[in-house]
């Protein structure tokens, strides 16, 4: 197509013949190291394109000296980078990133999508991801090990009521949340969980007045949970605070025999033993520092190995976890079931109170009788979907992404 093309061999001896062999035929040049490295003013014209093909799926550990070098000057042109398969440097099994790694403006990967091009950090340095299928369909593995819902996935989740369906068919979710000092959280997570579907809220705790206000439409009960009503699933712990009062409120939850969801200040009073121990479903729906928290290591560690922190939570605490952040993971007790990850999520969701929201949606969804990997996974794809809704690129509240749910509920189901 008349572009020129010069290949830069960070290892000239381990160079590809064959590839070698066809570049030359087909007109490209080789550069040197030196040449390569002080790009565009060294071939004394413009670069307009770079294609970043100095490791594959193979690489570990980060760039070598020479090659960081190499990228370092050419993302110093300005010139759009393209990688190929992946961005070098990345760890793909992982999303990790263990030294220097090329930022990508865009990927073309083959025959499968790999795990580093879709969790955080590795993930954002990926740029736009398009997938080539080269046919290895019948090579790859059965289980993958990870998995992305997409909108249909996430529709054929969602409950919609049959003409026979009441209030309580339909799901009562309970909320135990809020206090004299964060009396917002119960609102928003009311607010969640009124949006996300459920037929009832019963909303427990000190915010009563707060949540009738905004919500008229709650029940709600002084306490305790175990005497507020039947529920079908529960929710605890948004801006719960860290009271006698609060504590025996998560202890409560736990000792009932129905799914539950633990969030924010639920996950710091909880008692790990005791939600090993039960045997209706659990949820945990940890931020990095929470999750740092639970595994007793530091928040870097965390945000640093995803997946690793989100096998080894719901390993250890035998749940279903959810992890949020910039990739959202939700994995479960079994290792052999696929970690999900969630396509939808938004940085405008970085906002107080948008977890609240979160736990009362997936709530109202475990009450629905959603299995917890399809509440978590179905709640998670609908609040970032209910965010962009809500933001359009602009400065969002979390009231606002509770509001846009029913839009991003109807974008699933269309």
């Amino acid at each position: 197509r008349g572009a020129g093309v010069r290949a830069v061999l960070t290892a000239p001896g381990r160079a590809h013949e064959g590839g070698l062999a066809a570049l030359l035929a087909a007109g490209g040049r080789i550069a040197d190291g030196v040449e390569g490295a002080r790009g565009a003013d060294a071939w004394g014209g413009h670069i307009d394109l770079v294609v970043d093909g100095i490791t594959g799926i193979g690489g570990r550990g980060g760039l070598r000296p020479d090659a960081a070098e190499l990228v370092r000057s050419f993302a110093a042109t300005g010139a759009p980078l393209i990688a190929v398969d992946l961005p070098s440097g990345v760890e793909a099994d992982t999303g990790e990133v263990l030294g220097e790694a090329v930022r990508a403006d865009a990927t073309v990967t083959f025959g499968t999508y790999k795990p580093g091009l879709l969790i955080d950090p590795a993930a954002e340095r990926a740029g736009a991801l398009y997938l080539v299928d080269i046919g290895l369909g019948p090579e790859l593995p059965g289980v993958p090990e990870l998995e992305v819902l997409q909108y249909a996935d996430v529709a054929a989740l969602l409950p919609v009521p049959a003409a026979e369906s009441d209030k309580y068919r339909r799901g009562v979710v309970g909320i135990v949340a809020g206090s004299a000092r964060y009396p917002g959280a119960a609102v928003l997570a009311v607010s969640g969980a009124l949006r996300g579907g459920a037929g009832a809220v019963r909303y427990v705790g000190p915010g009563a007045g707060a949540v009738i206000a905004r919500h008229p439409e709650t029940l709600v009960h002084a306490g305790p949970p175990s005497k507020a009503g039947r529920v079908q699933a529960w929710v605890v712990g948004p801006g719960l605070g860290d009271g006698a009062e609060a504590a025996e409120a998560v202890r409560g939850v736990l000792a009932a025999d129905v799914a539950v969801l633990v969030d924010a200040d639920g996950l710091r009073l909880l008692d790990a033993g005791a939600v090993r121990e039960r045997t209706a479903p659990t949820v945990l729906t940890p931020h990095a520092g929470e999750a740092a928290a639970l595994l007793g290591v530091p928040r870097e560690e965390v945000e640093a190995g995803r997946l690793a922190a989100v096998r080894e939570l719901a390993a250890r605490y035998r749940a279903t976890v959810l992890l949020k952040g910039s990739t959202t993971l939700i994995a479960t007790d079994d290792p052999d079931t696929p970690v999900r990850v969630n396509p939808t999520g938004t940085s405008w969701l970085a906002t107080a109170g948008s977890g609240d929201v979160l736990s009362g949606l997936t709530g109202s969804l475990l009450a629905a009788g959603l299995a917890p990997r399809d509440a978590a996974s179905a709640g998670a794809h609908l609040h970032g979907l209910a965010a962009r809704h809500a933001s359009d690129g602009s400065p969002v509240a979390a009231q606002d992404v509770a509001e846009a749910i029913p839009a991003a509920w109807r974008d699933v189901r269309a």
